[in-house]
């Protein structure tokens, strides 16, 4: 069993709120179901879950329930529009979201950063390598949202 000062645990909180924020500020811009506030909620709620755990004599139990719980969530973010499925990048990015929590309670703060820049990273760049190359085949850019 472990104890975390109430200082850490701000810090700790603070930076994955902010991190799930920077990470769904990309998502808000985009108009994505799941933007700013819900990434930012799911980084927070990981890292109060994870930091709770520490206080359990086995917080793996704790801790192994994030990963169902924000699937879930994202189930939910996920829709069929005809021959479209569409949300399956949102719910991906909330689960992201979820490990930059799990990494900054545990004080890998540094660690939660670089994640959550590849992260935003990944569905800036991608987003547009994909609008490309379903160019170059002649498909429905909606395909690839």
């Amino acid at each position: 069993m472990h104890t975390i000062s109430n200082a850490d645990f701000v810090l700790r909180l603070l930076v994955a709120l902010g991190l799930g924020a920077g990470i769904g500020f990309e998502r808000q811009l985009r108009r994505h179901e799941a933007g700013l506030k819900m990434n930012a909620l799911v980084a927070s709620g990981s890292a109060m879950f994870v930091m709770m755990a520490s206080f359990f004599t086995e917080p793996d139990r704790v801790v192994a329930q994030i990963l169902p719980g924000i699937g879930f969530l994202g189930a939910g973010m996920i829709m069929r529009d005809g021959v479209h499925v569409r949300g399956l990048n949102t719910a991906a990015t909330m689960w992201c979201s979820a490990g930059i929590g799990t990494l900054a309670a545990i004080g890998h703060i540094s660690l939660a950063a670089i994640g959550a820049a590849v992260i935003v990273s990944a569905n800036i760049i991608l987003r547009a390598v994909a609008q490309w190359v379903d160019e170059k085949q002649g498909c429905d850019p909606a395909d690839s949202q």
